[in-house]
């Protein structure tokens, strides 16, 4: 398409306030074009924001920031109607309460300002199966790729596994090697409870902004980094700006520590701020940057370094001096962050599958409505203190069996709510409404000893 324009013969400044940020990315490059070939025209439009990369042959790109801008600026509610390119266009539909209009061209974005007929698009429904609770939906996809009926046996595990989705509670993993650990973390994915349309958006843009496909999928993250990975790898950093790590792109999904206690000693201990406050700052010379980590955290170890200390059929070649150093790489106050420990035993012959999960996704939906329907804002896992009380109500059985746990195991206040957040969820999964003492009972099975 032909350009009908001239560039006019004359100085031209281009300043972006505030001029102490500083700016960088190519999706600048319309609105500054525009500013040039429409500095004279009056439109009829209002507030519009404008994104997009400019070709040399006058196309209009999109890139990897526009649909993160977008979003931003829509959560925060500065944005009504916007100009994109028409290949960002499936990206920014399905963000809500804004009108967009597409160009693929310079010439159409400038004829587009001088017709004041054109019209903007409305956003488009996500189309997923999903739940409505309180006027606000829920979607999700039962999408099983890797399924828990390949898991033989582990039945303890298999039922922690349905626990940690139903509330999203931290769990960790102990036994042999080949036992199946890794197998119940990486299946948790498909079974977490439904995503609201804010999760799958923020999902939707830290894949952007890592570079990665952009699906809208209601299958939530799942980030598994080495145990040699570094910690700004891990948690964020760089020497020029604030740039996010794995913790960050596990937001609302799994973040999986295989061999726990081979990653580094800073690693372990900065891994408290993010499992109790769900959020890490970044801070840098130029920049802070608050990133949010409200992630199921899932931890897989073996019992010794020879990993045989467990097994019924090898001898465990570890002395009880390289245990106890094995063990003391773990340090109680990361261990208190934990909900959920399962010690799981080998597989043996006569071990069958028992429970698929498709069937559990089934029990973390009921429980996940459950949660929803009592007002929650957030899952069992993640609630706050303040809540506890409200939600997690006991019977007088419950009660007395909580204060013979206190006495008798000296848990710290943490632990204490931890107890009575996962009791909470065993209730849920059972439809119970308040907590009995066989849901005590069976939470503090699930303490590390």
């Amino acid at each position: 398409m032909a350009l009908n324009y001239k560039f006019p013969p004359q100085k031209i400044t281009i300043n972006l306030s505030p001029s102490d940020l500083k700016k960088e990315g190519s999706h600048f490059d319309l609105s500054f074009a525009l500013s040039i070939a429409l500095q004279n025209e009056p439109y009829k439009f209002g507030d519009i924001f404008v994104f997009g990369e400019l070709g040399l042959n006058g196309k209009v790109k999109d890139t990897a920031m526009i649909f993160p801008i977008i979003l931003s600026l829509a959560k925060d509610r500065k944005i009504k109607k916007v100009l994109i390119p028409k290949e960002s266009f499936e990206k920014v539909s399905k963000i809500p309460q804004i009108e967009i209009a597409t160009c693929e061209h310079l010439q159409d974005t400038i004829d587009f300002f001088k017709n004041s007929d054109k019209k903007f698009d409305k956003p488009k429904e996500l189309e997923f199966d999903f739940l409505e609770v309180n006027k606000e939906k829920y979607y999700y996809k039962e999408q099983f790729e890797i399924d828990f009926l390949d898991v033989k046996g582990q039945e303890i595990a298999k039922r922690a596994s349905l626990i940690a989705a139903a509330g999203m509670h931290n769990i960790l993993f102990e036994g042999s090697p080949g036992c199946g650990k890794s197998m119940c973390a990486k299946r948790l994915r498909y079974i977490l409870p439904p995503m609201s349309l804010e999760e799958i958006l923020e999902n939707a843009r830290l894949s952007s902004i890592n570079e990665e496909e952009i699906t809208f999928k209601p299958i939530r993250n799942f980030r598994s980094p080495h145990h040699t990975s570094s910690r700004p790898s891990i948690f964020g950093g760089g020497s020029k700006g604030a740039k996010m790590g794995e913790i960050a792109l596990a937001n609302n999904g799994v973040l999986f520590f295989d061999e726990f206690p081979h990653f580094q000693k800073s690693v372990l201990e900065s891994l408290r701020e993010p499992l109790e406050d769900h959020r890490v700052l970044i801070s840098r010379v130029n920049s802070k940057v608050e990133y949010k980590t409200k992630f199921l955290f899932v931890a897989a170890q073996n019992p010794c370094p020879c990993g045989n200390l467990l097994s019924q059929s090898k001898e465990c070649r570890c002395t009880e001096l390289e245990i106890q150093r094995y063990k003391n790489r773990l340090s109680e106050p990361l261990l208190d962050r934990i909900d959920l420990y399962v010690q799981m035993s080998e597989v043996g012959e006569d071990d069958k599958p028992s429970i698929s999960s498709k069937d559990m996704f089934k029990l973390v939906k009921s429980a996940f409505l459950a949660q929803k329907r009592r007002g929650q804002e957030e899952l069992n896992g993640k609630m706050k203190e303040k809540d506890i009380e409200r939600f997690c109500v006991l019977s007088p059985e419950a009660v007395e069996i909580l204060k013979s746990a206190i006495a008798k195991f000296s848990l710290t206040q943490r632990g204490i709510n931890k107890i009575l957040k996962v009791s909470r969820t065993i209730a849920d999964l059972e439809n119970s409404k308040d907590i009995d003492k066989k849901h005590i009972l069976e939470a503090l099975s699930y303490r590390k000893r």
